[in-house]
């Protein structure tokens, strides 16, 4: 357990220490698609009765960065221990798998809770925003921190340089954030483009998250739970495992 805890600190500094980057910037990033896309659509869009756009838009805007985020404390941190080599260190010591994964996925689930609540304050004089079902919100923000920040382990001990990297991150990650419905309610795609969307895992996290603020959503929160709860444990179950081989890092 100690190991677990040195290990945990170990990345929690590693992205506390340069705050300004990776906390304040996607800060300052989701305030800016507020500022854009909050003023231009503001007055022409309305997805649920008596909820303004801007209103609609900060759940989205957190729980995006929130993922985001958690995807790449945990891959930027492999990345780049095993391109600097000192990744060798942790693999002399006696830490199980189960102490990697707790570590990583762990760091990674505060950096994204302390991402997503920090553009919820930073965001809050923007409109009003309820709370309808704070539980809800807990949930859905924990398991899709957990499970980004899972795949992030996975990305990191797959890819062997940066561009592989950064490929996973804009040809995966980025399109499934962008397209699980942050900026527009799935209703307003056509027949085909919604069916896409119930395809993609992230759109569940998102649209769970609004219903814990407004008591409404596209989907059943239950059914947006099932979905979460199931990715979750697919990918948690793959990544103990790529972990307990020691997937192109023992090798």
């Amino acid at each position: 357990m100690s190991g677990w805890r040195a290990l945990f600190v170990k990345e929690v500094l590693r992205f506390w220490k340069v705050a300004f980057q990776t906390i304040a910037a996607p800060i300052v990033t989701a305030i800016l698609y507020l500022l854009i896309f909050g003023h231009v659509l503001e007055a022409h869009v309305q997805v649920y009765d008596g909820v303004g756009y801007t209103a609609f838009l900060l759940p989205g805007l957190a729980m995006m960065s929130l993922l985001q985020n958690a995807f790449a404390n945990s891959s930027s941190s492999l990345i780049q221990s095993k391109i600097m080599g000192n990744l060798v260190f942790l693999l002399v010591t006696p830490l199980s798998h189960w102490a990697w994964f707790a570590a990583y996925v762990g760091s990674s689930v505060l950096r994204g809770l302390v991402v997503g609540a920090g553009v919820l304050l930073a965001t809050v004089w923007a409109a009003p925003l309820p709370l309808q079902h704070p539980l809800w919100v807990v949930v859905f923000a924990l398991l899709g921190a957990a499970l980004l920040g899972a795949l992030g382990v996975i990305a990191g001990l797959w890819a062997e340089k940066f561009d592989q990297m950064a490929a996973f991150q804009n040809f995966i990650i980025m399109p499934m954030t962008f397209l699980s419905g942050v900026f527009y309610s799935i209703h307003s795609l056509p027949p085909f483009w919604q069916t896409v969307s119930h395809l993609n895992p992230f759109f569940y996290m998102i649209d769970g998250a609004r219903y814990g603020f407004f008591g409404v959503s596209d989907v059943s929160p239950w059914l947006s739970l099932a979905v979460v709860a199931g990715a979750l444990l697919a990918v948690g179950a793959l990544t103990v495992h790529l972990l307990r081989i020691g997937y192109k890092i023992r090798h």
